[in-house]
C-alpha cells in the first residue's frame, strides 16, 4: 500500500468510520505520535485514549483532505474536519455546535504500518466555536 493510501485510510477508517481497531492494524506498536497532547504519545495504548476522547466528544465527522504531498516514506497532508459537539468527553456540556477545524499532519510510513506523526490541528478555533472560549478582538481592517 502506498504511503498515501496508508493515510487516508487512516482518516478514513480511525476517524470518520469510527474503528478504533483500525489504530491496531494501522499504527505500528512502536509509533511516536506528536502534536496532540503535552507528551508524545507512544503506540496505539497510548493513542487510544486521545482518540476516545475526540470520539467520545465529537459526532458526525467528515474529513475533507484537500492535499497530500508524498516524499519517499513520508507525507504531508492538508485536511478539514467537521463535526458536531454532542459528547462530555472534553469536559464540558455538549454544545450541539457543528465544528470546523483545519489541520495538517506529516506521518512517515514503514512495512505498512505508521511509525510517525506530527499533528497540528486548531484545536483553538474549535474551543472558539463550542464557545468555550472568547473570540480575541481584531483591529479594524
Amino acid at each position: 500500500m502506498s504511503t498515501e493510501a496508508l493515510v487516508r485510510q487512516w482518516f478514513q477508517e480511525v476517524w470518520v468510520q469510527g474503528d478504533e481497531s483500525a489504530i491496531d492494524r494501522l499504527l505500528h506498536p512502536d509509533a511516536v505520535v506528536h502534536g496532540l497532547s503535552p507528551e508524545s504519545l507512544r503506540g496505539p495504548e497510548a493513542f487510544k485514549p486521545f482518540y476516545r476522547v475526540m470520539r467520545g466528544a465529537l459526532s458526525d465527522m467528515h474529513i475533507e483532505i484537500e492535499r497530500v504531498v508524498v516524499q519517499g516514506d513520508s507525507c504531508a497532508v492538508l485536511c478539514h474536519v467537521n463535526a458536531k459537539h454532542t459528547g462530555d468527553a472534553l469536559g464540558g456540556q455538549p454544545t450541539n455546535q457543528p465544528l470546523k477545524c483545519d489541520g495538517i499532519t506529516k506521518a512517515r510510513v514503514k512495512d505498512g504500518q505508521l511509525v510517525e506523526g506530527w499533528n497540528v490541528f486548531d484545536f483553538l478555533s474549535m474551543y472558539q466555536q463550542m464557545g468555550w472560549l472568547p473570540n480575541p478582538v481584531l483591529p479594524p481592517a
